[in-house]
């Protein structure tokens, strides 16, 4: 037996609009089609399929991806394309609740103390430091984790001497300005003597600073922005000038922190006095 498009639209609760949409995508084509008529025939042995199809569309699945997911009648790769689709909406869930997180702070900013606070900026001289560092151009800042990550390896694998200071790992920014994408970063962690070269790492050392502008940033990595924007106002107030790369210093992070509240990050940026 097979349904008149209409009969199959009421009883699989779906409109004969999506139907047709289906059927020229090539996602469900009728069973057949009267020669007659040009009525569009369905059958029974289709259900499990605009189950699917259903499924795939409310758990915001493009045309395009439920071709994919549908393409072979695959039971495992069908799994494969929902677990893909569940770790996608997870990341999305995660940005998600950062957006939410970050007009939380925003809101409480406003309503507490105005879009900008004051920060207390020391000045320190720093000599030139042994590092043993990873330098790339990464996607974006957050990328950032990954030279960590590739720079921990090659200490496991290599057991470099490290310097024996709480404050021995530092981030450092290349390009002359913020930039969206494609962004110039160094890490690095403070050693004792160079060794061997390898995997992109490299032991070198660092241009010394006289005169360093210092400031200390508690709480998770979000923080980070507010505190440069103060630090503008400083420098405005103050009459300096930023003369060079700005560094990182993470005194507490996720290696040696479990709460992000408890974060402390130490910004650090070269300047000139203007007055």
């Amino acid at each position: 037996m097979l349904f008149k498009i209409g009969e199959f639209s009421k009883l699989m609760q779906i409109s004969i609009r999506m139907l047709r949409y289906y059927d020229e995508a090539g996602l469900l084509k009728p069973a057949q089609i009267d020669e007659a008529t040009g009525y569009r025939l369905y059958s029974a042995a289709q259900i499990p399929v605009l189950q699917r199809i259903k499924l795939l569309r409310d758990v915001k699945f493009s045309v395009a991806e439920m071709a994919v997911a549908l393409a072979h009648g695959d039971e495992r790769a069908f799994i494969g394309e929902l677990e893909r689709k569940k770790a996608e909406l997870e990341e999305e869930l995660r940005l998600e609740r950062q957006r939410i997180a970050r007009i939380d702070r925003a809101l409480r900013d406003i309503r507490e103390a105005g879009p900008t606070h004051p920060c207390e900026v020391s000045f320190k001289s720093i000599p030139s430091l042994r590092i043993l560092s990873l330098r790339k151009i990464i996607p974006h800042y957050h990328c950032e984790g990954m030279l960590w990550e590739q720079l921990f390896r090659f200490i496991e694998r290599e057991h470099p001497e490290l310097r024996q200071q709480s404050h021995r790992n530092l981030a450092i920014y290349h390009d002359e300005e913020h930039k969206e994408a494609d962004v110039d970063v160094e890490v690095g962690v403070l050693v004792e003597w160079a060794g061997n070269n390898g995997d992109g790492c490299s032991f070198r050392e660092t241009e010394p600073v006289a005169n360093m502008a210092c400031l200390m940033v508690r709480g998770p990595y979000e923080n980070l922005e507010r505190a440069y924007q103060s630090f503008a106002c400083w420098l405005e107030r103050n009459q300096y000038q930023m003369t060079g790369m700005s560094r990182q210093i993470c005194h507490k992070g996720p290696y040696n922190e479990a709460d992000p509240d408890q974060y402390l990050t130490e910004i650090q940026n070269p300047v000139r006095s203007l007055a």
